[in-house]
């Protein structure tokens, strides 16, 4: 056990100290997921205009939340993959005593954490902005929302980890990510909270791993009314899925490589 515990300290010491080199270019990266700030105007104003099951001020509190949630659970795990796989990196990475998705984990949670002193920035800034849109949720909610983070965190990751394994068979396994970021954008909470959604339509979607990515978190932390044991089930029999398929995909995908790239 300690010397997992060293590992792990070793990994996230040294990313971090690495992304802390370019905490100028991660500060550029948090502004670039703005999208939600800007949709949040837009639902503001249609919510002053139409009926809808959000007012105004739930508008606001959702689309900031959902701006939270895009810091913590962003990844880019399928882009450097398969620059290692292509270009034959990959071959350092599997001489050592350590499975290769253990340096992108340790990548991807040194680059939240330098996000922190930013996030908290930022929830000023909104609230200075937008005083009638305070709220504060409960200490047991905020404990419940960073593990539905660290869930969801780990789902994404799986995922697009399970899709950067095509890069063994093509040099353009990204492309795979595009085609499902069609329905990530759609269905995950991003350009609209599910409330909005017509009642067949969101009870499919529900279903699938989409929600829990943007929508369930946010959801959760503003307030509105979740099903948090079907949440939990869905993200863990969805993570089962594409683990048992990124452990198989991987040793295939081993029997291909060839030291440089597929």
């Amino acid at each position: 056990m300690k010397w997992i515990v060293r590992k792990a300290k070793a990994l996230l010491i040294a990313h971090y100290a690495h992304m802390l080199e370019y905490r100028a270019e991660i500060f550029l990266w948090a502004l670039a997921g703005s999208l939600p700030i800007i949709l949040m105007g837009v639902w503001i104003e249609a919510s002053d205009r139409g009926n809808f099951a959000l007012n105004s001020l739930d508008f606001a509190r959702y689309f900031f939340s959902v701006f939270l949630v895009r810091q913590f659970t962003n990844i880019w795990v399928i882009w450097d993959f398969e620059k290692e796989v292509v270009e034959g990196k990959l071959s350092l990475r599997l001489l050592q005593p350590l499975d290769p998705a253990w340096h992108h984990v340790a990548r991807h949670v040194s680059e939240k954490l330098t996000r922190i002193p930013l996030v908290i920035l930022l929830i000023g800034l909104f609230f200075w902005l937008y005083p009638k849109a305070i709220w504060l949720p409960s200490l047991s909610t905020v404990l419940l929302w960073i593990l539905i983070i660290i869930i969801s965190f780990a789902l994404r990751f799986l995922i697009q980890y399970t899709f950067a394994m095509f890069a063994f068979w093509t040099e353009r396994a990204s492309a795979i990510l595009q085609f499902w970021l069609l329905f990530y954008i759609f269905f995950s909470g991003l350009i609209a909270p599910l409330e909005v959604f017509p009642s067949l339509i969101r009870e499919i979607v529900l279903w699938t791993p989409f929600p829990y990515f943007v929508y369930f978190p946010a959801a959760l932390l503003v307030g509105l009314p979740v099903d948090l044991t079907r949440a939990l089930l869905t993200m863990v029999g969805w993570g089962l899925i594409f683990y048992l398929l990124n452990r198989w995909l991987w040793k295939q995908g081993l029997k291909q490589y060839s030291g440089m790239g597929a």
